[in-house]
């Protein structure tokens, strides 16, 4: 079962789409085992696909970017989510290249942009605490200004990217006086951060394959030439950039959810019992019509989100609302699918399980349903 075109698509997307599905098939498919096990993905896959322009599709080419839009992103997150994949973290990796693009000095841009698009830096970004998740004001994490650089101390928590990452969007308090005025946002290269130090890979319910670690700072020196914008500007830019990062998640979620429902409609039509197949039972085919219709519903509304997106007319409580709906339908989406697999479900060989683990964060990273609740009703 397949859904109707998205009304964004055109010729030039559709061929770009057959190419990241190309690379999905004999690039992340056959490791995904792999990396779950070693629980991060392989280095040479972030260089691989900044040679096919797939790290950077919507930044311009004066940056090393291949210069489209938010529409070649959602093709990319798209076909990950088909294939199953929640290992490669390449949806972090965009949003901080997005943070650059968008608040970053020309240097900046010119240094760091052109080197995320080939796959020499990889990216992440740097906010929740062990005390602070969704709560950006109760952050911490100190940086104290000292002659031409400023000296960070605290740590963080759940950082997707944060084995591999060359560049964090680190976020910091500069004045914890100030509130929200008070945050700044800071580009860390790794591997220039004495001081700098990498937990453990966090252990996780699913996306075992993604890199999830703590990072603490003992006295990082990060030069004064490598604050994003300007100091006490952190806390604007991050409700800036909120809204394409939870429309991105919306995004995947669609795409899980219409992967759901298709393979389960491929199993209950193949298994049998009762001598006949359990699509043929009338509980199975009205449920099915209901998951298919609420899918049908929730690609009408994700469409449009992204048009606005490209647009520049999506709004914090539209992009809220996509990542509220989305991420709640996919997991009851996923958990009814489930249950007409019986036991098999239950079992992590079946594709069908390891969305069901893959799929609860989704309620909870960038920003969880509570608070996309706050803010939606923020605009009532």
């Amino acid at each position: 079962m397949r859904y109707p075109k998205p009304s964004w698509m055109n010729s030039d997307l559709e061929l770009y789409r057959s190419n990241i599905r190309r690379f999905v098939e004999t690039e992340i498919k056959p490791n995904q085992h792999k990396w779950a096990k070693q629980q991060h993905v392989d280095r040479e896959l972030w260089t691989k696909a900044g040679e096919m322009g797939l790290l950077s599709a919507d930044i311009p080419e004066e940056y090393g970017g291949a210069g489209g839009d938010f529409t070649h992103m959602a093709v990319l997150f798209e076909e990950l989510a088909y294939s199953g994949d929640r290992s490669f973290g390449v949806h972090v990796h965009a949003i901080a290249a997005q943070y650059i693009l968008n608040h970053g000095t020309e240097e900046q841009k010119q240094y760091f942009l052109p080197k995320m698009a080939s796959g020499e830096m990889i990216g992440a970004i740097a906010m929740s605490e062990p005390g602070a998740g969704s709560d950006l004001q109760g952050i911490r994490t100190s940086a104290v200004k000292e002659g031409n650089h400023y000296v960070v101390n605290g740590s963080k928590i759940f950082i997707s990217n944060g084995y591999l990452a060359d560049v964090i969007i680190l976020v910091t308090k500069t004045d914890p006086s100030a509130g929200a005025k008070g945050t700044t946002l800071m580009l860390l290269e790794t591997k220039k951060a004495e001081g700098f130090k990498v937990g453990r890979i966090l252990e996780k319910l699913g996306q075992k394959g993604q890199d999830t670690c703590e990072l603490f700072f003992d006295n990082v020196r990060i030069p004064a030439q490598n604050v994003l914008g300007t100091e006490g500007m952190g806390f604007m830019q991050l409700m800036v950039e909120l809204p394409y990062e939870r429309l991105m998640l919306g995004v995947g979620a669609m795409a899980a959810i219409e992967m759901a429902i298709e393979i389960t409609l491929e199993y209950t039509k193949e298994r049998k019992a009762f001598g006949k197949s359990i699509f043929e039972f009338q509980n199975t085919r009205f449920k099915m019509a209901e998951l298919k219709s609420q899918a049908v519903v929730a690609r009408a509304f994700i469409d449009n989100s992204i048009e606005k997106l490209v647009a520049g007319k999506l709004d914090a409580a539209t992009a809220s609302i996509a990542k509220l709906h989305l991420s709640e339908l996919e997991c009851k989406v996923i958990d009814e699918c489930l249950q007409f697999f019986g036991g098999y479900g239950y079992m992590m060989e079946y594709p069908i399980a390891q969305m069901y683990a893959d799929a609860r964060v989704q309620r909870i990273y960038g920003g969880s349903s509570e608070i996309m609740k706050e803010i939606i009703a923020r605009s009532l």
